[in-house]
């Protein structure tokens, strides 16, 4: 007698239903912007089984019956889901796709390029939050284009016989534009120019554009630079308004103005600044007093007497809010009249000043100070070559009293150190360049007694006039001022840090304040050593940027409780807000609106970072056409930079900076291993890895992109270049 089968079909039928409807919503969900037909799901979801595939139909009509899904009248189906959205902008690094930062400081979200819906780098987005991830970053996709970053765009024009295009500097920009014939400004062939975009890009189309002005010959000092301004939007010059302003002002010091000042032209003053400077903002003033003690003034030039609020001068100092340092100019906050004029501390004339006077001891402890304006007369302008001299041998103009503050700075360092300052002493180069703006070699930067005696009062005055406002009243009544903060890293970056180091054998502590200590141990271990100039360029990327606010907060770096910027108000704008705070609290005024000055802030703080990416810019300009020179030699390098699609080296002599393209690598397919920071082949198992030393040659140098192609150079192959 037969037993009778049990029926299990119905259960395992309605899983694998319940397993296909998921899949189907899913994707829906995942790609809630977009529609599939019946079959468009049926491929997606990739199935290999013929009986799946005939279920999925049936499956997605009931699913739009239950309301779970939307049918299209073209027949396609989406989802029903209102997807999580945030708003950003485009960082579109390269071709294939880009990063959308959200401005609510929430991680970065992933966006191919294809999900771009033509929004370019800088630009504004609302985009939507996709329930994948690639990799660790979030996926999306761009809803719509909030605001467009920038209208006009800098780049190399080229001509064909019926129409234009411009190739953008911006290595962000991934579409040349459109020109017509007859709107390119006479500009000729392989001249760079400012485009103006008339015409965005659609699904189908390049953007449209106009030249607006012409720059000169692409690979030009000025063209060059004039193409970096344009690019940061910095400007070419001051309106003719700004320069009659500044003109108007007089050169005389009202004798009703000095009996107002505390009068410092008796005392000996002198200026210490770079041997090329034409501005001198700040100065020092040194007695001995009856007690023993040592007085130092450290006098800055007082702007604000001569911008004064809700002028012509006061709005294009808040616009431009920094001078920027190009390597062969400046682009000054203020006009020559009054940076070079009026407000430098020159030798041998009366200036009004600011100042924070201070009595120090022999241990350079404070017993006393005072914060006002002065008038002074500096009886010397120092180069920073003339005063070190004066500090090592103690002879010529002020020697000794130059030895004496330098011994007081010290005592100032030490006293820093030991609060838990991060001693980063990075190494810097300057170009020598022709008269034609050619780069004739690369010098470095050295920083001697002289520049760090200067920087150690500096670091004193802000330090005590951001300490002293904030002690003037207490509870929840603080006055309200500008203050340079620098909060303290971010944990899982220092931890990355920390792990990375480990590999050189270095140890880092990084929990409390224990990690400042530790880091200055690693900084003066790795002095010297091979691994130095990695180790230190990643130690201060995983610290978090300095920027400007009302917030009351301390500066980790420099182990301050406070601190502010009140030293240099003729190249940096919250100086100025600085000095006007200051004096209206000295004169017992009331607080100042935080939300005002907050705006400030922020606005201060962007301008910043704009300066920064373009003296950048302009360094990087140099060291490729530098290297334009050398290629057909090789170099010692060291991996400083590791991402997916390339090594970043950077060259040893001359600190220029190149990419060795992971395609480029011809013997194996190279992964790339983010948490190492390191490549590694897939089938020879090679490995190149950030801090490697390798030997390299230059393959390729590009000054409109300004970037530097290298290859590596095996030892059995140096000889092709010797």
């Amino acid at each position: 007698m037969s037993k009778k089968r049990k029926k299990t079909g119905g259960k395992k039928s309605e899983n694998i239903k319940d397993k296909l409807s998921q899949k189907i919503t899913h994707l829906l969900n995942s790609n809630s912007d977009k529609a599939y037909s019946t079959n468009q799901i049926i491929k997606k979801l990739g199935f290999r089984r013929t009986d799946y595939n005939r279920e999925i139909p049936y499956i997605i009509t009931q699913l739009e019956k239950q309301g779970k899904i939307q049918a299209l009248s073209n027949g396609s189906y989406k989802s029903l889901r209102e997807p999580e959205f945030t708003i950003g902008k485009v960082d579109h690094v390269n071709p294939r796709f880009g990063y959308v930062i959200p401005v609510d400081g929430s991680d970065d979200i992933y966006v191919s390029t294809k999900d771009m819906k033509n929004a370019m780098d800088g630009d504004t987005v609302r985009v939507a939050i996709k329930d994948k991830k690639h990799g660790k970053k979030q996926e999306g996709f761009v809803l719509e284009i909030l605001e467009r970053g920038k209208s006009e765009l800098v780049g190399r024009i080229e001509f064909s016989p019926r129409f234009a295009f411009v190739i953008p500097d911006n290595r962000k920009l991934h579409q040349d534009i459109f020109v017509s014939l007859t709107e390119t400004m006479k500009a000729a062939h392989n001249d760079k120019v400012i485009v103006k975009i008339k015409q965005w890009p659609s699904h189908d189309k390049s953007p449209e554009g106009e030249v607006i002005r012409v720059l000169g010959k692409a690979g030009e000092n000025n063209a060059e630079i004039h193409s970096i301004m344009a690019e940061f939007d910095l400007p070419f010059e001051f309106p003719k308004h700004i320069e009659e302003e500044a003109e108007s002002i007089s050169e005389k010091l009202p004798q009703k103005e000095i009996e107002k000042r505390r009068d410092f032209r008796d005392i000996t003053t002198f200026t210490i600044d770079p041997e090329d400077a034409k501005d001198f903002d700040d100065a020092l003033s040194y007695r001995i007093l009856n007690n023993g003690n040592t007085e130092v003034g450290v006098h800055i030039a007082d702007v604000t007497y001569y911008v004064q609020p809700n002028t012509a001068l006061e709005k294009e100092a808040y616009d431009r809010a920094t001078s920027v340092y190009l390597v062969d100019r400046t682009i000054p906050m203020l006009p020559e009249k009054l940076s070079n004029g009026l407000c430098s501390l020159r030798p041998n004339e009366d200036k009004f000043t600011f100042a924070a006077v201070f009595e120090l001891d022999q241990e350079a402890k404070i017993v006393s100070e005072w914060f006002g304006r002065t008038v002074i007369h500096s009886d010397r302008r120092f180069a920073y070559e003339e005063a070190q001299q004066g500090i090592e041998t103690g002879e010529g103009d002020y020697g000794k009293e130059l030895q004496a503050l330098n011994s007081l700075a010290k005592k100032l360092k030490e006293k820093k150190f030991a609060a838990g300052a991060v001693n980063f002493e990075t190494t810097e180069v300057k170009f020598k360049l022709d008269e034609n703006g050619k780069p004739l070699g690369v010098i470095p930067k050295e920083r001697q007694d002289a520049h760090k005696l200067i920087e150690e009062f500096m670091l004193l005055a802000n330090r005590q006039v951001a300490r002293f406002i904030y002690n003037k009243k207490k509870g929840e009544d603080k006055l309200t001022f500008v203050y340079r903060t620098h909060d303290y890293p971010d944990p899982e970056k220092i931890e990355t840090f920390a792990t990375f180091a480990k590999r050189f054998g270095h140890e880092l502590k990084t929990e409390g304040t224990a990690v400042s200590k530790s880091l200055n141990k690693l900084m003066t271990n790795i002095e010297d050593k091979p691994e130095e100039n990695v180790l230190q360029k990643l130690a201060i990327r995983s610290m978090a940027k300095a920027k400007y606010t009302t917030e009351a907060m301390g500066h980790f770096g420099l182990a301050f409780d406070h601190y502010s910027h009140f030293t240099s108000p003729i190249r940096r704008y919250p100086d100025v807000m600085v000095h006007r705070l200051l004096q209206h609290y000295l004169d017992g005024g009331k607080s100042a609106k935080k939300e005002d000055y907050e705006e400030k802030c922020v606005h201060s703080s962007e301008r910043e970072k704009r300066a920064a990416e373009a003296e950048r810019a302009s360094i990087k300009y140099k060291q490729v056409e530098y290297m334009q020179l050398v290629e057909d030699k090789i170099f010692d390098g060291i991996i400083s930079g590791v991402t997916e699609w390339g090594l970043f080296v950077e060259i040893v002599s001359t600190k220029c900076e190149g990419m060795v393209r992971i395609t480029d690598l011809k013997d194996d397919y190279y992964e790339f291993d983010e948490k190492n920071y390191r490549v590694i082949g897939k089938k020879n198992k090679k490995m190149f890895a950030l801090g490697d030393e390798v030997v390299v040659a230059v393959i390729n140098t590009d000054i409109d992109r300004r970037t530097i192609d290298l290859e590596f150079v095996d030892e059995k192959d140096k000889f092709f270049y010797e």
